[in-house]
């Protein structure tokens, strides 16, 4: 019976960011045993509005929550460097793209890099279309793409397929047996938490 693990994230998800390091951990225990497939939450909508002065207070407040407990780097110049806003879409459907070219795992950690330690602003079209580049994806073709409505429709589409299953937030862990779908808990400080629970899951 196929046995598939559903990691949902979003690239601009903090909490994804500071799982990050016990994710790789995980997904390197567990590849030789089942498909890992990466699916796309999707958290903030498109959105050309500044982000309200009490939402980039609870981010920040969040960003150092994050790096109290795990020790998760974050720049905070970001906050004045960037004009924040609540969107994550772009972000998402660079990933899209990338998936495409077997890139998506890159393009997630080069927009977590740029985000949270270079104080870039993945919501920006130019910024995601310098990091598709330096990912060795054609810049126009990647213009194009990211601003179609193929792209869109796609998203849209897996986020509901996401939205379906038992996650909590992001990031989310979804094991997929057959018909049997179960929700994995996430611990972010030891991979072997849930990596026992997915044995006990096959048991």
């Amino acid at each position: 019976m196929k046995v598939i693990l559903y990691y949902v994230y979003d690239p601009m998800c903090s909490w994804c960011w500071g799982y990050a390091p016990t994710w790789k951990k995980l997904e390197n225990a567990l590849a030789p045993h089942v498909e890992i497939v990466y699916g796309l939450g999707g958290l903030a909508e498109d959105s050309a509005q500044a982000m309200p002065e009490e939402m980039q207070t609870f981010l920040q407040q969040t960003w150092h929550k994050i790096s109290h407990q795990l020790g998760t780097d974050f720049n905070f110049d970001f906050w004045t460097k960037c004009e924040p806003r609540r969107s994550t879409y772009p972000a998402c459907r660079a990933a899209l793209i990338a998936r495409k070219f077997g890139k998506e795992q890159e393009m997630l950690k080069a927009i977590q890099q740029a985000y949270y330690l270079e104080a870039k602003n993945p919501s920006d079209i130019d910024t995601l279309k310098v990091l598709a580049s330096d990912l060795g994806l054609d810049a126009d073709d990647f213009l194009q793409q990211i601003s179609s409505k193929e792209i869109d429709i796609e998203l849209k589409q897996e986020i509901n397929v996401m939205r379906q299953m038992p996650i909590n937030g992001f990031p989310s862990l979804v094991l997929a047996t057959g018909n049997d779908v179960t929700a994995i808990p996430v611990d972010y400080k030891n991979w072997r938490t849930s990596y026992q629970a997915i044995l006990n899951e096959g048991d």
